[in-house]
């Protein structure tokens, strides 16, 4: 399995007052983030009230990652969209919480609008006061856990349940606060599910 220091080549300053983690990808000099770009409501450029090193970054990504690849950082909650053009978008993230977060190499084999979601039996066997009452599924809309968009993790032919998705809780983005998912801002994970293709691979980093 590859590691997060695999792709370490900086430990620059990457927002004001703290030193970075090391990291896949470099903020860029002279690209302008374009609002265009990234969907979000009428409420603003921020309406989900996020710091502001959450909101979508196009950064410069480090040699050798793979354009059209997926790369999560738990330790600084970030996700990487690597671009074939040197840079990668960079989102926000919340990640699983302690003991629940799972990192590997998985291949991305489903992207589902509005997804539907129903709690796996070892979700509802760890906590049964919080997932037995969604044991018949949930369908999908603006209160599903798996919000917009959701996609799914496979190795192989095998269906891992883990998921990048979205969420209509924005306020956890920045947090450990999954059940091992990995999740954006709504209208972000439907920018980056736009973007995506089925067979790209996403590399959950240790």
């Amino acid at each position: 399995m590859l590691s997060r220091r695999h792709f370490i080549i900086s430990t620059a300053t990457m927002f004001s007052g703290a030193l970075a983690a090391p990291a896949f990808a470099q903020d860029a000099v002279g690209i302008e983030y374009d609002e265009g770009v990234v969907q979000v409501s009428s409420g603003g450029p921020n309406p989900w009230g996020l710091a502001q090193r959450f909101m979508p970054t196009r950064v410069n990504a480090n040699d050798g990652l793979g354009a059209g690849d997926v790369h999560v950082d738990p330790t600084s909650r970030f996700l990487y969209h690597i671009g074939d053009d040197g840079t990668a978008m960079r989102y926000g993230v919340a990640v699983g919480r302690a003991g629940l977060y799972v990192p590997g190499n998985f291949r991305i084999q489903r992207v589902v609008e509005w997804p539907s979601w129903t709690p796996t039996a070892n979700m509802i066997a760890r906590e049964p006061e919080v997932y037995a009452q969604y044991a018949g599924g949930v369908p999908g809309g603006p209160d599903n856990p798996l919000g917009a968009r959701a996609l799914y993790l496979y190795t192989g032919n095998r269906d891992t349940y883990l998921r990048i998705h979205g969420t209509p809780q924005p306020w956890s983005i920045g947090t450990s606060a999954s059940s091992g998912c990995v999740r954006l801002v709504n209208d972000h994970v439907i920018q980056l599910a736009a973007q995506v293709e089925n067979g790209k691979r996403a590399i959950l980093h240790s």
